[in-house]
């Protein structure tokens, strides 16, 4: 099940406002590689899809 926008970009900024990777996966219950994924698309796919 793929996880809401909402939710994404709420770790986004978490990371984005100094959070770790690996802070953000123990904080937020996901995957290193799921949060890189996220960082990794452009800011356009998330404020716009």
């Amino acid at each position: 099940m793929p996880y809401s926008l909402d939710f994404r970009q709420k770790v986004i900024n978490f990371v984005e406002n100094g959070g770790t990777i690996t802070k953000a996966a123990h904080t937020f219950g996901r995957g290193r590689a799921s949060i890189y994924r996220w960082l990794s698309r452009p800011a356009a796919w998330i404020i716009h899809h």
